[in-house]
């Protein structure tokens, strides 16, 4: 009994496997049922699956019911045989004369079964009437065949949701119930993944739209072949992205050499609508034991690893722990910045007084922001700032510090203190087409005066859509806000750009302020920078003064 009972539970789950149970009608199936009741002569025809307690009706003919109880149904018989079942009459036979189906006026029953290729039975390619009849040799052969063209769909119907129908690969769901088969039966033995990624983001897109979206496609055959010829039949590849594949194969010391043979394929380049194309692809591997590690999980690591060794310029790459811990660390940051930004307490700001020169007096103050992270400790902004800027939660973070500083500036002129504040803003708001309209509203709700507070935005805003960041930075301007390039002179400084662009204040970066040991080149420099800054009338700041040598210095370049 035990060993029927884990049967049945193998049974049923192949079935929801399939995910047929409880979908929309299909004319795939629909056609079937119609052609066996027209070739039986007969009223009712159906598609029926054996579930648990019911037999349900993928497609049926001459019935209003989508289903109707397993108990006495003679589809389930069929489903547990594996084999035809004919009841000329039910009600002549012991065990359905009281069934729902004769109960209902059923006479005559007859089914194939539906069997996968594991040797489950799912239901029954059946055919009823409301007479007693019998069935020939001839008939009970056209009803095979029906069920064998039923099976022949499921199958179909499946294996789009496996293969991908370009490269005629095993998808990643297939990649996954791979790998958990292999699991059950070869628990703890070593493998190893090997991810492709064929073409990064930025030559993807380029070559895409020269040439169109056959260049995926030929590149996924390309590489497909390449590694085929590679690899040959010693693993098994899968495609697992647009243009990655992956490669499942066991540890051993050829899998380098086959790499290897693999990169020089893949060297050549990709003939796409009668244009050749380069290719740079990389490779991720990650060695593993079967059952140890979740399959979303080695597709993850394996896909970082990828992309690790594309970021630092080689070809190949190992899953390293560091890496990855690095990676989660960063991981950990992001999904942390969404609470952080409601939890009291974790963000914060700290004030860096700007220092007049020539009177010593604070004249402002700039705003940097700290987070205290509940688990990871005090995290430093150069570290969570760039990941941050690359996703949507820069907006809202931006929007925090910005409510913070004006709070703090309410504060100070409460008590006669009238200090403006300089925020950092990512080149991502400025790509915002309502951050002008955002910092207006902000103002006005604390009901203060554009001056109090000066927009920081770095060289690299006008790298990406500039005409679009230079119409926001002329609306902020236009509210009476203050606009300083930040960090001028680390990039691509160029005093040409800063003819027209809607800013007031240079802030000449750190690196050109050491705190001592200055050279002579430094100070040509430094004082050429601020010479010509003056003369296109900049307001200039330098950061990093913080030795009285800096300072004296500074003093001498006039900033």
């Amino acid at each position: 009994m035990a060993a029927e009972a884990q049967q049945e539970e193998a049974r049923l789950r192949a079935l929801r496997d399939l995910g047929l149970l409880d979908t929309p009608p299909s004319e795939a199936f629909d056609r079937v049922t119609r052609m066996a009741s027209q070739l039986f002569h007969v009223p009712i025809s159906a598609v029926s699956l054996t579930d648990q307690d019911r037999q349900w009706f993928k497609s049926r003919v001459g019935v209003e019911a989508q289903q109707i109880p397993r108990d006495k149904a003679p589809c389930a018989q069929v489903a547990s045989y594996r084999d035809v079942v004919v009841v000329p009459d039910l009600l002549e036979d012991a065990h359905y004369s009281d069934s729902p189906l004769a109960n209902a006026g059923v006479r005559f029953y007859a089914g194939a079964p539906l069997v996968t290729r594991e040797g489950f039975g799912l239901g029954s390619m059946c055919v009823l009437g409301p007479e007693p009849r019998a069935v020939t040799s001839e008939e009970l052969t056209v009803l095979r065949d029906l069920a064998a063209i039923v099976m022949a769909q499921i199958e179909l119907q499946h294996a789009f949701g496996r293969m991908d129908p370009v490269s005629d690969l095993p998808n990643r769901n297939q990649l996954i119930d791979d790998l958990e088969d292999l699991a059950r039966d070869h628990a703890n033995e070593e493998r190893a993944a090997v991810l492709i990624s064929l073409a990064d983001a930025e030559e993807l897109a380029g070559a895409s739209r020269a040439v169109g979206p056959s260049y995926v496609d030929d590149l996924v055959r390309f590489g497909k072949a390449a590694l085929c010829s590679a690899f040959g039949t010693t693993a098994s590849l899968y495609q697992v992205g647009s243009t990655d594949l992956l490669l499942l194969t066991h540890d051993d010391p050829l899998l380098r050499e086959k790499i290897a043979d693999a990169q020089l394929l893949l060297s050549a380049s990709v003939e796409t609508s009668s244009i050749p194309v380069s290719t740079h692809p990389v490779f991720g591997i990650v060695p593993f034991r079967l059952g140890q590690m979740a399959s979303v999980e080695l597709l993850r690591i394996a896909h970082g690893a990828a992309l690790d060794a594309r970021e630092a310029g080689l070809t190949v790459g190992t899953h390293s722990r560091a890496m990855d811990e690095r990676h989660q660390r960063r991981f950990a940051l992001l999904s942390g910045m969404r609470d952080a930004l409601i939890a009291p307490g974790q963000l914060r700001l700290v004030y860096q007084p700007r220092i007049d020169i020539a009177t010593g007096r604070c004249v402002s103050a700039e705003a940097l922001l700290r987070w205290s992270h509940p688990r990871l400790g005090n995290v430093p902004p150069d570290e969570f700032i760039p990941l941050v800027e690359r996703t949507a939660l820069i907006g809202p973070l931006t929007d925090w510090v910005i409510e913070a500083a004006l709070s703090q500036i309410t504060a100070w002129r409460d008590r006669n203190i009238d200090l403006p504040v300089s925020v950092n803003v990512s080149v991502t708001n400025l790509e915002e087409e309502d951050f002008a309209d955002r910092l207006r509203s902000a103002l006005a709700q604390h009901g203060l005066p554009p001056k109090v507070i000066e927009i920081e935005f770095t060289e690299s805003a006008l790298i990406r859509y500039r005409g679009r960041v230079l119409r926001q930075l002329s609306h902020i301007q236009a509210l009476g806000v203050t606009c300083a390039i930040d960090d001028f002179g680390s990039g691509y400084s160029s005093f040409s750009y800063l003819q027209d662009l809607p800013a007031e204040v240079i802030k000449i970066d750190r690196s050109f302020v050491p705190p001592r040991d200055w050279m002579p080149r430094d100070r040509t420099v430094l004082k050429a920078m601020v010479t010509m800054a003056h003369e296109l009338n900049y307001r200039v700041v330098a950061e990093g003064v913080e030795t009285q040598e800096a300072l004296d210095r500074v003093k001498r370049g006039r900033v």
